[in-house]
């Protein structure tokens, strides 16, 4: 995100005042009204749109936005598609082939390859599919994105926050907790079932024709949308979805769901959207019924998305699981049991005592994880539930390094070396206790105490989280939209 803040910020901002006028007409960017009918402020500033964006391809192949488009694909990093070229080698290739590159897109010829499909394992089971285009589709995918943006993102939602530059999941959270904390006590969770993979093409080209008048660049749009996904060695036609893992894919998704935002604004409901996370508060359960029973009737008829049924719930805030992330009393921040066992669960895979690596290369896988899982959750009301975490945590640790010593000498030698006494060590080393018994001994717990987990470098959550709680607040933080 902090990188789309700096693209934007390159970027020449000309040709947004042109704008700036079609859009100053409070609610035009709401579709129908509540009749179902398409308003007629909403056409009137389509044309108006439509005519002056009928040479957007010239912004986007325009040397400043493709060397940024360039800089920003390679800082991701990221796999080669099928054609194996890699990041590292795009760079050596845009430099020797540029004119042709810009000359293809510009008119027309630009020749779209299909994905690499790539499965990624869900943590509550199931796999999430990834398309992975070419460097070089990412390159014109990345630079269209980024001329968009500077037309989309200006209308979207105060309430969106997702892919969005200087907006983020903390930014969300706040602003669900503010919710809750005037009263609005009653969260309609929607989930929107397998959203990337059935988004529907026609109505969103539908949706890009109505602003976009560069017709050039709607082909190659639709270009993209419809390139398969090679996997095992067959390339399936593209005929609804868009991949995830292109740089197109977010913007288009905020473009398909602000509809939806707009909506709800029209109604009046205060939600909060991140990506294709959608809570919206209300104050009274029945309210919340008639809420859900009509967005969804709304979302599958509309806008021709599915609503997973058995996912999409009412729910209390405490009960609640957005961006992992309950929400207490008061509008305070809490930590999901969900979030807290997929932790646990990375913890426990990785501290498996039959790895066979050192303890210093557990701490170095560990440490990351810890960072920044803390870094993430910082914000929520969790002491407690982090001593409790911290406790499991090291008591793995001590078993771990207790079956590194194999034999009983070796682990009364370690226990004496650690400060308990020879007698007490050479009671425990005899013990017939398992390994994660022999971890909770007092001996065990005398040896490698919190001290010891300092001096092996162990990052701490409880300490760090403390930390955290006596910083003075931000000044400069994100304020409360309202």
């Amino acid at each position: 995100m902090k990188a789309g803040k700096r693209i934007m910020g390159q970027m020449s901002l000309a040709g947004l005042d042109e704008w700036s006028s079609v859009r100053a007409v409070k609610g035009a960017d709401v579709f129908c009204n509540q009749g179902g009918k398409v308003r007629r402020e909403w056409l009137s500033r389509c044309t108006e749109e439509r005519a002056l964006t009928k040479e957007l391809m010239g912004k986007i192949v325009s040397p400043s936005n493709l060397v940024a488009a360039l800089r920003q694909v390679v800082s991701n990093k990221g796999s080669a598609g099928i054609d194996g070229m890699s990041v590292e080698e795009l760079r050596q290739w845009f430099s020797s082939h540029y004119h042709e590159f810009q000359s293809q897109i510009i008119t027309g010829k630009y020749r779209v390859e299909s994905v690499r499909e790539v499965q990624i394992p869900k943590p509550n089971g199931g796999v999430r599919i990834l398309g992975i285009p070419t460097v070089k589709d990412r390159l014109v995918q990345q630079a269209i994105s980024q001329v968009l943006s500077l037309h989309y993102d200006p209308t979207f939602s105060d309430r969106s926050y997702g892919f969005r530059p200087d907006r983020g999941a903390h930014d969300a959270l706040r602003q669900a907790g503010q919710e809750v904390s005037e009263g609005r006590d009653w969260i309609v969770d929607i989930d929107l079932e397998k959203f990337f993979d059935t988004v529907n093409h026609d109505r969103l080209m539908w949706l890009l024709g109505t602003r976009i008048g560069d017709k050039t660049l709607l082909k190659l749009i639709g270009k993209f949308l419809r390139a398969g996904m090679l996997k095992d060695g067959l390339v399936s036609q593209g005929v609804k979805g868009m991949p995830q893992g292109s740089p197109l894919s977010p913007l288009l998704s905020n473009i398909i769901l602000d509809e939806l935002d707009k909506e709800l604004e029209v109604r009046g409901h205060r939600f909060v959207r991140y990506a294709d996370d959608l809570i919206v508060m209300v104050k009274s359960e029945p309210s919340a019924k008639r809420v859900l029973s009509s967005l969804t009737a709304f979302i599958e008829q509309r806008m021709l998305l599915k609503v997973n049924k058995s996912k999409s719930k009412i729910s209390r805030p405490y009960e609640l699981n957005f961006l992992g992330h309950s929400i207490l009393i008061e509008g305070r921040l809490g930590l999901s049991k969900t979030s807290e066992q997929r932790l646990k669960a990375k913890l426990k895979q990785l501290t498996q005592r039959n790895r066979g690596i050192s303890l210093e290369q557990l701490v170095k896988e560990l440490n990351p994880i810890l960072r920044g899982w803390l870094n993430y959750f910082k914000n929520a009301q969790m002491i407690g539930r982090l001593k409790a975490i911290e406790g499991w945590l090291n008591r793995r640790i001590r078993c771990f390094r207790l079956k590194q010593c194999k034999r009983a000498f070796t682990m009364a030698k370690l226990l004496h070396r650690l400060g308990v006494p020879w007698n007490r060590s050479w009671a425990t080393a005899g013990s017939s206790k398992g390994w994660y018994r022999l971890s909770v001994t007092p001996a065990a717990h005398e040896a490698m105490n919190l001290k010891w987990f300092g001096t092996i470098g162990l990052y701490s959550l409880k300490e760090n989280y403390v930390k955290h709680l006596k910083k003075p607040p931000s000044t400069t933080h994100v304020r409360w939209v309202v």
